[in-house]
């Protein structure tokens, strides 16, 4: 399978580079027409062993992708929300989360289950680290809503915490709002989320997850 998509890939790759060339022996640019004006852009071609090299080096997992996979287990989780002073507002207790690493240790993904506010509770989280881009990328569906919430964040070593932000969708306006995840390996089996929201230009604290390793 393996051997399968490397032999794929550089066919692209080869694809890609002839079609580079072939540009470059008609004048090396492309012209792209608006109403207002024409804008000439220049392409460089990149050898294929150059672009094969990359691919390869994009779809290994490494060390972050290690890191990732020390999660793999069967977790508890207790979830509280907050109302905007501070003060609790719920909290979720029994719910059940399984995480592996899929596609060949590439990707984290998390499946909870359970009940919140007396309905049946289930999402789904993925986790990836993009070796190209340098970033760690969050998604999550459950079926509380239909929409996705897409977040990029970094590692901090010494302190185990990745920071993500992005934007989730409200339901009452429909519009996306921002919001920053505090994600801390605590040690091997206690982690701990805790999610902030940002309207009208203010930051408060809305839900907190703790995970402990079954």
């Amino acid at each position: 399978m393996k051997n399968l998509m490397i032999a794929s890939s550089l066919v692209l790759l080869l694809a890609t580079a002839c079609n580079s060339e072939k540009k470059d022996n008609k004048g090396d640019t492309t012209i792209i027409s608006t109403s207002k004006k024409s804008t000439e852009i220049s392409t460089k071609p990149v050898d294929s062993v150059t672009m094969m090299k990359a691919w390869e080096e994009y779809m290994k997992p490494g060390n972050e992708h290690q890191m990732l996979s020390k999660s793999v287990g069967n977790w508890e989780v207790d979830i509280t929300f907050y109302k905007p002073d501070g003060s609790v507002m719920s909290r979720s207790l029994g719910i059940k989360a399984e995480t592996k690493m899929i596609l060949g240790g590439r990707y984290q993904h998390s499946s909870y289950k359970g009940d919140m506010e007396g309905m049946p509770f289930e999402g789904m989280n993925t986790v990836a680290y993009d070796n190209a881009r340098k970033v760690y990328i969050s998604t999550w569906i459950d079926n509380m809503g239909t929409g996705l919430m897409y977040a990029e964040g970094t590692f901090n070593e010494s302190s185990k915490v990745i920071t993500f932000k992005g934007t989730a969708t409200e339901a009452s306006s429909g519009k996306q709002i921002p919001f920053r995840e505090v994600f801390t390996i605590i040690d091997d089996n206690n982690q701990l989320m805790e999610m902030y929201d940002t309207k009208d230009g203010k930051e408060t604290k809305t839900m907190s997850i703790k995970l402990a390793k079954k």
